[in-house]
């Protein structure tokens, strides 16, 4: 059982007698809506499985009693590595039932990855496929199984191909033979429920806990602003490990009773054809999923029209994304967040195209968020500071990290996010980049997110990454990554650049001063852009020893 929880006691007694908390846990969220809704679909992947509520509960209840006849109990963990597969419902629900613990981990992790990994969170059982998209899971696993002491099951998803071990247990084997799980939940709703992995673009990820109770008041306050129902069918190209693909993909529709379509890997054209097929009528990811799928629709003349909302976060969105998305009849609002608070910003449908990318939203029902200053106290409206949230959705800590934890969340319960913002006002907040994305030159704050911004539309490129470069003089300037448009073409020129920057009227002090051609930007699996990898890669260049 986890109990290195950091819970605010006066937050969580106004949270209960709010309302925003209560007693039921997903467990029990998820009884209602699987009885409600039980012959609609809950769930369907582009490898052709489509499950019902009825089905997955069926299926969810099988692996459970499995579980629990391996040892598992309320407040182990159970680490599944599967990628978007419909069998992933499946998987959380059975967690659920009994109060393990949901761990989604990222399918590119390999072994010396997920050892790390599984030895921070104390991993007691691990589902992941027999083989996927190049990888054979099930010899990986092989590498580092006898270096986790706490592991003590292994189930294998055998939808593409069978187990090497034929006495392996395997999902059809548990689909077949074992009985249902009928026991009661024996989880709290203040017990952690899941276990999510930060993004990674500093290093060693931190494990976010988050209660049964964090998850529902975020994923209900999310899906009652959107006024979602069970008509309502979300199309999801995130992956299922990240808040974005697992909160926002699985957990809303269920709590709406809606539907969720999910693609296995993203291809614009395909999703087009998804979208119309299943009548999508919403979405939610990173900016390059909306921008290629704009792409697509410019280039080929095709249309969307059940489509009515992308929710947009990982990246800022340019107004030019957000004028394209109306002209092709859909809202494309931002989203901002993170791991540990996701979201806490909206910007509102009626506000999208007012706004077009002006702001970066306002805080969603029952959220506070606030700009502070070096010293954590709070700064005046149109000041840039770092910005905090907190609220009943709010992570309840790193898991076995008191340092980190009470490094970002005090007290209180507000969450340092490390970002820049200004807050106007009317509490529109404005988010202007990382604190460790500003470029001091020579003493003054350069934002790298606003030079992206600036170099954007430069039709050499098709994707950009600005960071700052060290200097002997000014500490650093600023460096820009670029991919050319045409690999095989002229060589890019930063001459060429700075015309382009200047005939748009960009202030000389935001030019880029070096210019590095690069075949890949480096990036999370929600679109993040990885400035540590540039940074190492500047310093490698310049033959600079890290």
């Amino acid at each position: 059982m986890i109990t290195d929880v950091k819970i605010n006691e006066a937050e969580k007694r106004r949270f209960y007698e709010s309302g925003a908390w209560g007693t039921d846990t997903i467990a029990d969220v998820w009884q209602d809506r699987s009885t409600r809704f039980a012959d609609r679909v809950y769930v369907q992947d582009d490898l052709g499985c489509s499950l019902t509520y009825r089905e997955v509960d069926e299926g969810a209840s099988r692996i459970a009693a499995w579980l629990t006849g391996k040892g598992v109990r309320n407040g182990d963990v159970v680490s599944f590595q599967v990628p978007k597969w419909a069998e992933f419902c499946m998987i959380y629900v059975a967690c659920v039932k009994i109060g393990a613990v949901m761990h989604p981990v990222a399918t590119a992790m390999n072994a010396a990855d997920l050892e790390y990994i599984f030895n921070q969170v104390g991993t007691t059982a691990y589902i992941c496929p027999t083989f996927s998209h190049k990888t054979d899971y099930e010899l990986e696993f092989q590498k580092f199984r006898d270096r986790i002491p706490s592991l003590r099951a292994l189930l294998l998803l055998d939808k593409v191909k069978p187990a090497h071990d034929e006495n392996a247990a395997t999902l059809s084997k548990v689909l077949e033979s074992v009985a249902p799980f009928t026991g009661p939940c024996p989880a709290h709703s203040d017990d952690v429920a899941c276990i999510l992995s930060t993004s990674g673009t500093t290093g060693k990820p931190k494990a976010a806990l988050f209660t049964h109770n964090n998850l529902l008041y975020s994923e209900q306050v999310f899906s009652s602003d959107l006024e979602l129902g069970p008509d309502d069918t979300v199309w999801m190209p995130s992956p299922l490990n990240h808040a974005t693909g697992f909160f926002h993909g699985l957990i809303s529709p269920m709590i709406t009773g809606g539907r969720c379509v999910l693609q296995l890997r993203f291809k614009a054209d395909e999703a087009v054809e998804l979208i119309n097929r299943e009548n999508v009528s919403w979405s939610c990811g990173a900016t390059p999923f909306v921008h290629d799928l704009l792409k697509c629709l410019e280039e080929t003349g095709r249309a969307i029209p059940t489509l009515k909302y992308f929710l947009c976060g990982g990246a800022p969105v340019p107004g030019s994304l957000i004028e394209m998305a109306n002209r092709h009849g859909f809202l494309l609002c931002e989203l901002y967040g993170s791991t540990e608070s996701c979201p806490h910003l909206r910007v509102p449908r009626e506000k999208c195209i007012e706004w077009n990318g002006r702001f970066s939203g306002v805080p969603y029902p029952g959220i506070e968020v606030k700009a502070v200053d070096e010293r954590r106290q709070e700064v005046a409206p149109g000041v840039q500071g770092e910005e905090a949230s907190r609220g009943p959705h709010m992570f309840v800590g790193y898991l076995n990290d008191p340092e980190r934890t009470d490094e970002a969340l005090d007290d209180d319960g507000w969450f340092y996010s490390g970002d820049l913002c200004t807050i106007d006002e009317q509490g529109r907040v404005k988010i202007n980049g990382r604190k460790k994305e500003i470029i001091i030159r020579g003493g003054e704050n350069i934002s790298a997110r606003e030079v992206d911004d600036d170099v954007m539309g430069w039709d050499q490129i098709v994707d950009h990454a600005t960071i700052g470069m060290p200097d002997e003089r000014l500490g650093e300037r600023i460096c820009l990554f670029a991919v050319p448009a045409d690999p095989n073409g002229e060589e890019l020129c930063l001459h060429d650049l700075l015309e382009y920057m200047d005939g748009k009227g960009i202030a000389k002090r935001l030019w880029p001063e070096r210019l590095e051609v690069i075949n890949k930007i480096p990036r999370t699996a929600t679109g993040k852009v990885q400035r540590f990898v540039l940074a190492k890669e500047i310093k490698h260049r310049m033959g600079i020893e890290d």
